[in-house]
Parts: C-alpha cells; sequence; structure tokens
C-alpha cells in the first residue's frame, strides 16, 4: 500500500506509513500543511489504493449539517420519504478545509469520526465499513475559518504535516506529471473487505506490561509538564495504545517495542495538548515540547520479546 501511494507523493514514505497505521488503527487524520503540497492528492491516492468509495466535502462558511450527513425528502413518485446519504457516507473521505465553515457543521462530524454512523430524522445509519476521513485545514489563513474545539481535534486519531519536498523530489515531481499525472494510473492493491480483516488483526498486537506501562508514564507526564496547560486524556492513552498496535503491524511484528510507542508519541498528542499561553507567545511548538518530555522518560528494555501470538 505504501509503495502504490509512492506513486503519487514523493519523499513522503513516513507520512503515507501514518495514514495507513491509522485506517488499520480506525481511526481518521488531520492533515495540517500549506496550499499545494499535495493534501487532495494524497487522500485520492489512499482511496484508490485500497479499492473504496471516495467522497469530498469541501467545506465552507454557508455549508449546512444535511450536506454532510445527508436528508430525507419526499419522493412523489413513491408517496415516501426517502433518504438521500451526503458525501459522508463514503469509505475514504476528504473532509477538505474543514475550519472553513461553522461550527454547527462541524459538529455534524463528531458523530461519524466517533461512532461511524449517522442520525438523519432520527434515524440511526451505519457507515458501511472501512470509513476512514482525511481532513485539511490551513495553518497559515485564519479569516473566516472557525477552529476547530479540542473535542474535535480529539476525534481525529493523528495530526500530520506533509511538508515541502526536497530539490530532488520536487524535479522528480515534474518529471513524473509531464504527460500525465501518475493519480490516473494507479491501481487498488487492496479491498475494502482486506482492511476490515486488517483492522481485526491489528488489534491482537501483543502489549508487554513494560511497554504499556511505558506508554502510561508519557500520557502522565503531560499532565504535570510546567509548559502544558492540557494534558493528555485517557482517550489519548487508548489512541496511543492503538496506533503503537498499527505501527508495530505495519513493520511486520505481532508485538509492539517501547520504540514503536515513541515513534508515534508526537503525531497522536501533537493536538491533544494545550501549552500554557506564555510559552504559545514564545512560538514553542506542542512537537518541541512532547520531545523533550519523551527525552526525560526512561525507555524500557524489553527483556522477552514476544515473537508471536
Amino acid at each position: 500500500m505504501i509503495e502504490n501511494v509512492e506513486r503519487v507523493m514523493i519523499g513522503k514514505t513516513t507520512e503515507i506509513r501514518l495514514v495507513f497505521v491509522a485506517l488499520l488503527a480506525g481511526g481518521h487524520v488531520l492533515l495540517e500543511d500549506v496550499p499545494g503540497v499535495g493534501k487532495t492528492m494524497f487522500v485520492k491516492a489512499v482511496a484508490r489504493t485500497i479499492g473504496g468509495s471516495f467522497k469530498r466535502i469541501q467545506f465552507t462558511p454557508d455549508l449546512l449539517p444535511s450536506d454532510v450527513t445527508g436528508f430525507s425528502f419526499y419522493n412523489q413518485h413513491h408517496g415516501q420519504f426517502e433518504f438521500r446519504p451526503g458525501p459522508i457516507m463514503g469509505n475514504v473521505v476528504l473532509a477538505d478545509e474543514v475550519n472553513r465553515t461553522s461550527p454547527k457543521t462541524q459538529a455534524a462530524l463528531l458523530e461519524a469520526l466517533e461512532e461511524g454512523y449517522v442520525t438523519v430524522d432520527g434515524t440511526t445509519r451505519q457507515i458501511e465499513a472501512p470509513f476512514f476521513v482525511m481532513a485539511t485545514q490551513n495553518p497559515i489563513e485564519y479569516a473566516g475559518t472557525f477552529p476547530l474545539p479540542e473535542a474535535q481535534l480529539d476525534r481525529f486519531l493523528l495530526k500530520i504535516a506533509v511538508g515541502y519536498p526536497t530539490f530532488t523530489e520536487e524535479l522528480a515531481l515534474l518529471d513524473r506529471v509531464m504527460h500525465e499525472h501518475p493519480i490516473a494510473a494507479l491501481e487498488s492493491v487492496m479491498t475494502p473487505e482486506d482492511i476490515v480483516h486488517l483492522q481485526r488483526a491489528v488489534k491482537h498486537v501483543y502489549l508487554a506490561e513494560e511497554v504499556k506501562s511505558y506508554l502510561v508514564q508519557i500520557i502522565q507526564a503531560t499532565r504535570f509538564d510546567p509548559h502544558i496547560e492540557l494534558g493528555a486524556s485517557p482517550r489519548a492513552a487508548i489512541a496511543l495504545m492503538r496506533v503503537s498496535q498499527a505501527y508495530a503491524f505495519s513493520m511486520g511484528r505481532t508485538y509492539v517495542k517501547p520504540d514503536d510507542v515513541k515513534a508515534v508519541t508526537p503525531y497522536v498528542l501533537n493536538h491533544r495538548i494545550r501549552l500554557k499561553q506564555e510559552r504559545r507567545h514564545r512560538e514553542m511548538r506542542p512537537e518541541t515540547v512532547i520531545e523533550q518530555l519523551l527525552a526525560q522518560i526512561e525507555v524500557p528494555v524489553m527483556i522477552k520479546e514476544k515473537v508471536s501470538l
């Protein structure tokens, strides 16, 4: 899956792996970066790779919740109300510029992101699995935007920045798209059913007690760090465990190493902690604080690695 998406996204192996890790862990991803770095194309490539249905929601200030979830309408031909599903009812959903719409419409995403279903006119409708949302937002333009509240940010399993390509990567990108964009020829290497099967397998990846203890130490440390005003919640601990399992699985292992936890922690926690105001004024970033925090916690030595279940 990673190699397939790399045909479109050059030099972004780590970011691609993290996206598939979130997919296998059953979560969703927030892509935060400047315009033009390929966020939309990234999502399209993921949808093509797993062979699932792709839906796009372009968030604007006038977008209504029913434009996301769907609505019921009266069919005169049949003489009854029928449900017209919204774009949220897809396997891979691109929520483009999610911070451009009103809080009321942003809230329409909450139930779907957390529960995997939508409720319209009192009727609950399940979204077909796998269900994977990749939302994008621009961190440099604030005019006409509505910052995502902490409750909604917490619904995203990972926050990832795509970043600019290097000189060599950008040169290779020009050669690759000169005649035809590679997304046009991208084929699926998986099926949605395969993804559901892998998601179930990920939950059985083994965590030793010392690894669980290391994970909880990280979460607890965010609540007592002098730079952090709001630490990570118990939901963040569960998210870190699931992502660590999926990351180990993506590396071909059936057990989690402490290094797996350490590798994914910045992406799991960077949007789940809030720095104190004076630290934000000094332009200190959550990623920097998390790196310092990880450096202070002793990494456990695995006495015996469990290599099979």
